[in-house]
């Protein structure tokens, strides 16, 4: 093209090398919601979108105002097309050798202007721009059960780090705080690290600004200085110290399981919540830092830092639990999961990870029952604790442990949708039940038959945990007990020092403690104990037993209890005789063993006892017992009386008898 020669003009000689780079998608605008306080999984929220603002006219790549002065160094000019096409116009001083820059993939779409590797005017090392996740990103689901974390963490070694990092208070620039931050750091995720930490333990989740966005800013300035955002406040905060540190990252968004999710339901329209992807050793990493800083209470007006490590570095097959991408590559999975499947897959929170659970069964969140029943199993590494609420209440299951998980058949007693959560705690530890499940129960048909005492206690049956406490080896290993003639006996092995006390329950009025506990009859024999059973009646009762330590005074421990049905409405077994303190645990009755003797009757009596000089049956007269192969045998006549005692002489020198046990006799 000609030019018509200025006077005025200055003739610059300039080489112009131009490179056609593609543009990476830009991220779609969004919303998120806060997390529900109950799981204690952190927060989501809803954002004001995740659009990214281009440099204004006369700015450069960074938005600092570009010098009006001749520039004497190389730059680089770059300029988009709708189809996602970028140039690259580099301008160089005459008869100098141009650098090129490295290329750099993008995706289609418009973008917003890549960091380019180099150093800014604050000396930081500028990020390349984010790749997209490729097949090495991907890892195999379902979770492996190897680790929680995507790359090898050893929380250990981050103890110093995290102290440091903490400690840090800067709030005046997002430049100076990551220049301190990165002062105690050598390697790129030290360097993640120390920004997770920093802003997860000082940047708390605005309430106040999520019920009133219009009033809202998602700044990084705006946020590191108020101290507080929503989630995309968070993740945009988090996105920027990386790119400032050098560390490439991405703004992800998509559709969570968080506060007001219903298990169950359907999403639709715009994306939730906002969170992040690093790259690391070679690899994307996902994080989620308001879930990681703390959670709201139920009325959302309240938030509370809580740190959750769960949410840094989470392995893509449990991160997908409740975070869905916009692009399902940001899943980093192979396969990815379709929408659907996230939205009919069981809700594993934060908890049932960090606790060593492993999976859960049946895995979809809403289950049916099948004539009455439904039954739900956890499996984990270890000896973990549980309970559950049905509808608020665990009166209707029966949960069991076992050595790696648990074990809860339900019963409904109403027809339609019950809430059921299931909770847990370390075996060793004094903390309390944390919820890690929670599903929806649908019940069409109530099982009548399976209507339990209110005085069952959740778990129910022997397990690791009994064994512990001294019971082994039991002679029933399944929590239920059946009965066709109301009778019955448990065996166990018990460990050194253990004095036992056992009690009948069942929502029948007419038996008391006193009677319930007169049920039951213990017998010793060396380190085995035996507790014979003989039912009042038909119907369920509780067998609860306690314990304690011989050598200590104090009161007994509640360590676990049976269910014992019984559908014989013939049963109608009368208790034991009453025992006094002088009947010690190793002796033993073989006849009579009913606490009510017939009327006008002679009455065979068989005792086991050791140590005593003579034994005496007290009714209208006065009948002794003698001595035969260790058996203190004799007989006894009712007649005239409405009690009967035994009693013993403890030392031939004695003067006195001491009551044992007492009969009661049947009226006349």
């Amino acid at each position: 093209m000609d030019f018509k020669t200025d006077p005025s003009a200055v003739t610059i000689n300039l080489l112009l090398i131009v490179h056609p780079e593609e543009a990476v998608s830009k991220q779609k605008g969004q919303k998120e919601r806060p997390t529900d306080s109950d799981r204690s999984t952190g927060l989501e929220d809803d954002g004001n979108g995740n659009n990214r603002s281009q440099p204004p006219q006369g700015r450069d790549l960074n938005g600092c105002q570009v010098s009006k002065e001749p520039c004497k160094q190389t730059q680089a000019l770059t300029s988009y097309s709708n189809e996602g096409t970028q140039m690259t116009v580099e301008i160089h001083p005459k008869d100098t050798t141009p650098q090129l820059f490295k290329k750099l993939s993008f995706g289609k779409g418009p973008r917003r202007l890549p960091r380019l590797r180099g150093q800014d005017n604050k000396g930081f090392q500028r990020t390349e721009a984010p790749r997209p996740p490729g097949k090495k990103d991907l890892h195999a689901y379902p979770w492996d059960k190897s680790s929680l974390k995507s790359m090898p963490v050893d929380l250990q070694q981050f103890e110093k780090l995290d102290a440091y990092a903490l400690k840090v208070n800067v709030k005046n620039s997002v430049e100076e705080l990551v220049k301190a931050l990165l002062k105690q750091t050598r390697t790129d995720l030290e360097k993640v690290r120390a920004i997770w930490m920093w802003i997860c333990h000082h940047i708390e989740y605005d309430v106040v600004g999520y019920h009133n966005k219009s009033q809202l800013s998602s700044k990084p300035i705006d946020v590191l200085q108020m101290g507080k955002s929503i989630c995309e406040g968070y993740a945009g905060l988090f996105e920027h110290m990386c790119s400032i540190a050098g560390i490439q990252c991405m703004k992800l968004s998509g559709h969570s399981k968080g506060n007001g999710y219903k298990m169950g339901q359907t999403f639709t329209g715009d994306s939730d919540h906002t969170w992040n992807a690093v790259y690391l050793d070679g690899r994307w990493h996902l994080l989620d830092s308001t879930w990681g800083s703390g959670a709201v209470d139920d009325s959302f007006t309240t938030f509370t830092f809580r740190y959750n490590e769960f949410y840094f570095l989470t392995h893509p097959a449990l991160f997908i639990n409740n975070h869905f991408p916009d692009n399902s590559n940001w899943q980093l999975l192979k396969p990815a999961l379709t929408l659907k499947d996230f939205e009919n897959n069981m809700l594993h929170n934060s908890n049932f990870y960090t606790l060593g659970l492993l999976t859960a069964h049946p895995e979809t969140a809403v289950i049916q029952t099948v004539n009455g029943k439904a039954s739900v199993s956890v499996d984990c590494r270890s000896a973990t604790l549980f309970t559950f609420k049905l509808k608020g209440t665990d009166e209707h299951g029966l949960m069991t442990l076992k050595k790696h998980g648990m074990k809860l058949d339900l019963y409904p007693q109403k027809t339609g949708s019950h809430k059921l959560q299931i909770f847990a705690k370390p075996s060793k530890a004094s903390d309390v039940y944390s919820c890690v499940l929670e599903y929806v129960v649908e019940c069409k048909s109530v099982d009548k038959a399976m209507r339990f005492p209110k005085d069952l206690h959740q778990p129910v049956g022997p397990s690791w945990f009994t064994e512990r406490q001294g019971f082994l080896r039991p002679s029933h290993s399944d929590p239920i007990i059946h009965t066709n003639d109301g009778r019955c006996s448990v065996t166990f092995t018990l460990g050194k020092d253990i004095s036992v006390l056992a009690s009948l329950h069942c929502d029948s009025s007419s038996l008391t403690e006193d009677m319930g506990r007169r049920h039951i009859m213990q017998i010793h024999r060396g380190n085995q104990i035996e507790l014979k059973i003989h039912l009042p009646h038909a119907g369920n009762f509780v067998l609860k037993i306690y314990a304690r330590k011989k050598s200590d005074p104090g009161n007994y421990d509640y360590i676990f209890n049976y269910l014992i049905t019984c559908l014989n409405t013939e049963v109608k077994w009368p208790a034991f005789p009453q025992s006094y303190s002088k009947w010690v645990e190793d002796y033993e009755i073989l006849e009579p063993l009913s606490g009510l003797l017939p009327a006008n009757r002679n009455v065979q009596f068989k005792l086991k006892m050791h140590g005593i000089a003579k034994v005496l049956v007290q009714a209208e007269n006065a009948y002794p017992l003698t001595q035969s192969r260790g058996y203190w045998e004799g007989t006894c006549n009712t007649s005239g009386c409405r009690e009967v005692f035994v009693m013993v002489h403890e030392n031939a020198n004695h003067s006195f008898y001491s009551h044992v046990l007492k009969y009661e006799v049947e009226s006349q």
